[in-house]
């Protein structure tokens, strides 16, 4: 379990992480979301020690990863796939990590069968691509076989073949009764992985629930309707408070604010023909690009 108590971190006069509280427990795949300068990598190294909060406090099953030795038997990490010697091999990369942590040697070729990287051991990492880079790491991260992972944006530079198999790798530790936390900032992967979601904006929590709690409270219902008679029907809906928008023709509308039943029996009360009438959620990513859309710091095509 990783538990932070109003944890907050100061770079001089800017303010990375804001009172963060929240707990990450077993069993369970944690997404970690915000956009880009939200604060999230801030916070992993200050879960693992490597920045010390201004305040408020982070620990791991209780004790703050610093107090650990041979911290990768506790808790296994990836923050950053390039950040690897690249005169190294694989092999010996993770030999080093072993030799450090008091592993058995023999656990170097295991995790490297597992992530797939056992007929590159023995090249040079430099010579590796990012999707093998990110496997390397999260090799390194399973070397200790730790009860706790952290992994930073673990999907960059990976195929769909090694996206597929990181969705798998992660639920089976979590089934396994292990704390998984993985951070990025793409909704729409975590859709598929995480069971439950943390989400970060300028330093501050937004939302923490769980992924059908999310969906639930912040992806919206719409009913789509087609009819040769959209002019006629618009006011009659938003008479009933609807709002409505069209979809690619005269004949589309995108209806909120009624449901399906509503929207056909007023219809059929004013004898309008509907040719579909259909509901239609929003995507999680579309929830968490309005969710989050105060906190971008950067925003494609505007001057700030």
């Amino acid at each position: 379990m990783i538990e932070s108590i109003r944890l907050t971190k100061r770079f001089g006069d800017a303010l990375a992480v804001d009172n963060l509280t929240f707990t990450v427990e077993p069993g369970k795949v944690t997404g970690f979301l915000g956009p880009n300068g939200a604060g999230k990598s801030t916070t992993l190294r200050m879960i693992l020690g490597l920045n010390a909060p201004t305040s408020g406090s982070v620990t791991v099953d209780g004790v703050p990863f610093s107090q650990r030795p041979r911290g990768l038997r506790h808790v296994g990490a990836l923050l950053d796939a390039q950040d690897v010697h690249g005169g190294r091999s694989a092999q010996a990369h993770l030999s080093a990590l072993a030799r450090g942590n008091r592993i058995p040697l023999a656990r170097v070729d295991e995790v490297l069968r597992e992530v797939g990287l056992a007929k590159a051991a023995r090249r040079r990492i430099g010579g590796f691509s990012l999707g093998m880079k990110q496997r390397l790491g999260i090799a390194g991260a399973l070397l200790g076989d730790p009860p706790v992972l952290l992994f930073d944006e673990p999907l960059n530079g990976l195929d769909p073949e090694g996206v597929l198999w990181v969705r798998g790798l992660f639920r089976r530790l979590a089934s396994e009764g292990r704390t998984v936390f993985v951070s990025s900032h793409m909704m729409a992967e975590m859709e598929h992985t995480a069971d439950r979601l943390i989400v970060m904006g300028q330093g501050r929590l937004i939302a923490d629930q769980s992924l059908e709690d999310f969906s639930a409270r912040h992806s919206s219902p719409h009913v789509v309707v087609r009819t040769p008679d959209l002019a006629e029907l618009e006011p009659v809906l938003t008479a009933e408070g609807a709002s409505v928008s069209r979809e690619g023709s005269d004949r589309a509308g995108l209806v909120a604010g009624l449901t399906a039943a509503r929207i056909g029996e007023l219809a059929h009360r004013h004898r309008i023909v509907l040719h579909e009438l259909t509901t239609r959620t929003s995507s999680l990513e579309s929830a968490f690009m309005s969710l989050t859309a105060d906190s971008v710091e950067y925003l494609a095509g505007e001057a700030r």
